[in-house]
């Protein structure tokens, strides 16, 4: 069964703990946040202070994707805001390996992250060291968006290379998740599943992450 992660870039801003408590009562396994700073991507949400206010406030798993160019510049404020997991984008920064290198540094989990126009071959060489791997199926920058089916064929490619190395990392999703069209995500080698709007926009938010997880047992 895949792991699911509501996106809180997609709950509402002005009841951030209400809605966070709800997904953590209902069947999350841990929670996605959205970094973004305009200029890696087209569009702005939180930062560290975001991330710090939430910790004390959930006991979920802090899985932080900074969609951030130059990533490193930041890697520390957020590993003390209390990030669990920090993931940073093989095309955002020149210095990939030292970025994950402060990660791990900082007693943090290290996802590498790509968009869809980035091959596998190009985070070859990170694999053994981290943690998750992170497959945009969308382009990033905003929720909602249609997820790309020609994905798929990276997360196969990525569970056959960890299970060829003998490597051990999460495979993680994200971008029109739902509980079609995360099955033949979870078939290929996903394990973590975010979904933002497909939960936060449910009528019924526990039954849509109740549906992902059923879709994939």
């Amino acid at each position: 069964m895949i792991k699911v992660a509501p996106s809180i870039l997609s709950a509402d801003f002005v009841n951030f703990e209400r809605d966070i408590k709800m997904v953590e009562k209902n069947g999350a396994d841990l929670l996605h946040v959205d970094i973004m700073d305009g200029m890696f991507v087209p569009n702005m949400s939180f930062g560290w202070t975001t991330v710090a206010a939430i910790r004390p406030i959930t006991n979920l798993f802090l899985d932080v994707h900074m969609m951030v160019q130059n990533p490193e510049r930041y890697v520390d404020q957020f590993a003390k805001a209390g990030a669990d997991l920090i993931g940073v984008h093989v095309e955002a920064t020149s210095h990939i390996h030292r970025a994950l290198q402060m990660i791990h540094n900082d007693g943090v989990k290290a996802e590498v992250v790509i968009n869809p126009g980035t091959p596998v071959s190009q985070i070859e060489p990170l694999l053994p060291f981290v943690d998750q791997v992170l497959v945009m199926t969308v382009n990033p920058g905003f929720g909602g968006q249609k997820f790309l089916p020609q994905m798929i064929e990276k997360i196969q490619l990525l569970d056959d290379l960890k299970k060829d190395k003998g490597y051990d990392f999460d495979i993680e999703i994200d971008g029109g998740v739902n509980d079609k069209t995360v099955v033949d995500c979870y078939k290929a080698g996903a394990t973590v599943a975010v979904a933002g709007s497909f939960v936060y926009g449910a009528d019924d938010p526990a039954a849509a992450i109740a549906s992902i997880h059923n879709a994939t047992r």
